[in-house]
């Protein structure tokens, strides 16, 4: 997803996988290694993250197909929610179903009305192997929501029905980063 603050970090930018690659197309593996190559992973995704101006990035979208995603986005309050999570499940994803616009860091320049809910909860654990929860409402439950799909191998684009599919496909079509 995408947004705008850029603090500091000390990991690495990497070139952003874009739709069509099938590391994004397939589910992730699940992270076994809780080592230094993990934090590594976790900063580089959090550099790659901020200089494309986005709320959150999945690991396959930067090529590894590990289910890891970090996220520092808002919420509909404007708190700034600011953390990674490693092996997440979406263990809750309830309450009233907003039609919202969602774009996609491996989808430059497009995006789409998705319909989410406005509650999500995702457990896991951070880099170091402590279990983490993760509460979402509103714009960051749709954050916790998109991340999630990522590592099962979805974009948004896979919930889009009817004409607004038709018409995204089209838009794919003509993106200037399709091949």
């Amino acid at each position: 997803m995408r947004h705008g603050s850029i603090p500091g970090t000390h990991g690495r930018v990497r070139p952003l996988t874009l739709l069509g690659d099938p590391v994004l197309h397939g589910p992730c593996a699940d992270v076994t290694d809780f080592g230094p190559e993990l934090s590594a992973l976790v900063e580089d995704l959090f550099a790659t993250m901020y200089a494309a101006e986005g709320v959150g990035l999945a690991a396959n979208q930067v090529g590894e197909g590990v289910r890891v995603f970090v996220y520092d986005c808002p919420d509909d309050e404007d708190v700034r929610h600011l953390g990674h999570v490693v092996n997440p499940r979406l263990v809750a994803a309830d309450g009233v179903v907003v039609r919202g616009p969602e774009g996609c860091l491996s989808l430059p320049g497009l995006e789409a009305g998705v319909e989410r809910y406005d509650h999500a909860v995702v457990e896991g654990f951070n880099a170091a192997g402590d279990p983490v929860t993760v509460h979402g409402t509103g714009f960051f439950a749709r954050c916790l929501q998109h991340e999630h799909d990522h590592l099962a191998g979805h974009t948004y684009a896979d919930h889009l029905k009817g004409w607004r599919k038709r018409r995204h496909l089209h838009q794919i079509s003509r993106a200037p980063w399709t091949p």
